[in-house]
């Protein structure tokens, strides 16, 4: 006999809609209970409603764990309010625990006050000792009995409601996200037609039979959510005051190969993608193969350095390359990567960074992949190095990204994250005419003989003669050349070439933005971070100001070369805290590149993004 904690009912003549700014929830369970869907539909629901919105998309790392444990356990985190959402949130208003191990694995992540929403039908003696609790009281056992639990009958509510419908009962028992989807709108006003266009746009054409038994599914749970006492309160996100535009929600890989096209487009060239799959990469490629009547190109290649070659040639032919990986996939391009360097040919390569070493937790986020895209290459290699903060800046990053590289004639490296890659918010679609055009130094003839190498004597920058233009034949290959062309182991001829090539990179600073400082311009600390690190950060900063600190945010989006202003910004602090979610690449490269100052650090190394309250506690402690 299961002794269930059950929360205490209260009078539905007292409910209230309360107004609120903004709201967390956390949709849990096993990997088979389609909790990414469910927060997904929430989330563009609450996106297409006109709130701000930040989601948190935490995957299992394996394949498949077994079935109701607490490594099968797959969650979707969604922050949405009506203004200042810049992260996912750290602790949770409401979670939905589909079965045990969902409730064991996400407990610690919900508020004091927070409503517990469960299946209580999974809440069996095998369900049990399947998470791993050792008595029949789970929630005494989590120490959450003073939460507002809701043991909801869902999957017995699911089969009610489905009953009749023709679909098989596999079918019927993955509509449980559904019926739990319907309480969560209910609960927050959420309107139901964002989902039904969804399942009808899903369904309608190939599985028909779908779409009403779901839409049936969605209403009785919101119908069940109003029926009940146990829901005293409803809450109201009121829409965000954005500035004017058409918006749309957006995952970072999804705006990374947005961005990519947005800079083909304007250089007036092809895009050419040749990738291997890998997570949490390949929706980067997925997205870019429906896009052929773009002029998009892209080719799944049997491995990594294929993936990279494909697209090095496909630049020697005078196309936009990218190709996209994550950390054990750079390893593996790390040749290639030389091979663009040397040939000086215009490539994208994203990294979607990942937990490592080897493969790690491969769905869980990191940046420790910084110190392999600074150093990892054999020779005397730098490359430019451009990162992004949050799933819509993935678009101008890349577009940033693709620019230098043609421009500069060299091979760029873009930094995302599994964080920035899976997770979305609301981003306002721009027009292009607001975006600069990219003019690559394409040649079509020359006076005399041509010299490959030959370079701009303030960028550093050589031409690009695509092939097929006469006279302007030329060697390209991994082998030293001189400016003529000419393969050459001159050694001081190799000595110029390296710093000629060196100078390039370093010339891309005049080409980049200064760094900016987010409050005031001098003060007792400066929070220093890169990447998608910056949500959390910016509230961290914007809390501690609030207290009257002088703390300041300094965010790197260009790694390599670095802002040219960095060490005046660095001088007007007392303290410099580096944080970032490795442990302290980025700090050991500032002491190497602006060494006049002393670096602080805070890292964290967990396979998940920073909570607002680990930064705000390691700043006073660096203040005290």
């Amino acid at each position: 006999m299961i002794t269930l904690t059950r929360c205490k009912y209260k009078d539905i003549m007292n409910h209230k809609v309360i107004d609120t700014n903004d709201v967390v929830i956390r949709f849990a369970g096993d990997s088979g209970d389609g909790m990414q869907l469910t927060g997904t539909l929430f989330a563009d629901a609450s996106a297409l409603y006109g709130n701000e919105i930040s989601t948190f998309p935490d995957y299992p790392a394996e394949i498949r764990a077994p079935q109701g444990t607490v490594s099968g356990v797959s969650g979707f985190q969604v922050h949405f309010g009506s203004e200042g959402i810049n992260t996912p949130g750290d602790y949770c208003d409401v979670l939905v625990a589909m079965n045990p191990a969902a409730l064991k694995a996400n407990a610690k992540w919900a508020k004091s006050t927070a409503t517990i929403i469960v299946d209580v039908d999974t809440f069996t003696q095998d369900g049990l000792d399947k998470a791993g609790f050792t008595t029949d009281d789970p929630a005494t056992e989590l120490h959450i009995e003073d939460r507002n639990i809701i043991w909801a009958p869902i999957t017995s509510l699911t089969k009610e409601s489905l009953a009749g419908s023709g679909l098989d009962p596999k079918s019927i028992l993955r509509s449980k996200n559904m019926f739990t989807l319907g309480m969560c709108f209910y609960m927050f006003n959420r309107p139901l037609d964002y989902t039904y266009a969804y399942l009808e746009k899903k369904f309608g054409k190939k599985k028909p039979q779908l779409v009403e038994p779901n839409k049936k599914v969605l209403t009785d749970g919101f119908n069940y959510a109003a029926n009940i006492q146990a829901i005293a309160n409803t809450y109201t996100v009121a829409p965000a005051d954005l500035p004017k535009g058409t918006y749309r929600n957006i995952n970072g890989n999804q705006a990374v190969a947005w961005g990519l096209i947005a800079a083909a487009e304007k250089a007036g060239l092809q895009l050419f993608c040749g990738s291997y799959p890998i997570t949490p990469a390949t929706a980067i490629l997925e997205e870019l193969a429906i896009h052929k009547n773009l002029n998009v190109k892209t080719m799944q290649a049997e491995d990594e350095i294929a993936g990279i070659c494909t697209a090095i040639g496909a630049a020697y032919g005078g196309a936009l390359a990218a190709t996209t990986t994550s950390g054990p996939g750079l390893s593996l391009k790390s040749e290639a990567m030389g091979l663009a360097m040397i040939t000086e040919l215009p490539l994208v390569i994203v990294d979607v960074q990942r937990g490592g070493p080897s493969t790690g937790i491969p769905t869980k986020t990191e940046q420790t992949d910084l110190a392999q895209a600074l150093y990892g290459r054999n020779g005397e290699c730098p490359i430019c190095i451009v990162a992004a903060h949050s799933p819509s800046n993935c678009f101008d990053a890349a577009f940033n990204a693709a620019k230098l590289a043609l421009e500069h004639m060299m091979p760029v490296i873009l930094l995302t994250e599994g964080f920035l890659g899976n997770g979305s918010e609301p981003w306002r679609i721009p027009s292009m005419k607001d975006y600069p055009a990219i003019k690559p130094p394409i040649i079509d003839s020359c006076e005399g003989n041509f010299k490959p190498f030959e370079r701009d004597p303030k960028t550093f920058v050589r031409k690009w003669a695509i092939p097929g233009k006469a006279g302007l034949e030329h060697r390209v290959g991994g082998l030293e050349k001189n400016p003529a062309g000419t393969i050459s182991s001159d050694p001081e001829n190799h000595a110029y070439m390296v710093a000629q090539r060196a100078a390039k990179v370093a010339a891309v600073a005049d080409f980049i933005p200064d760094l900016e400082v987010i409050g005031e311009k001098q003060g007792d600390l400066l929070l220093v971070g890169w990447g998608g690190t910056f949500g959390h950060l910016f509230t961290a900063a914007k809390l501690l100001q609030a207290e009257g600190r002088k703390v300041s945010l300094a965010h790197f989006d260009y790694i390599n070369p670095l802002p040219k202003n960095a060490a005046e910004v660095f001088g007007k602090f007392g303290k410099i805290m580096v944080c970032e979610l490795n442990s302290g690449q980025f700090a050991d490269y500032l002491r190497a590149r602006i060494p006049q100052y002393k670096y602080e650090q805070y890292n964290k190394v967990q396979g998940q993004p920073f909570i607002v309250e680990e930064i705000v506690d390691a700043a006073k402690a660096k203040l005290s």
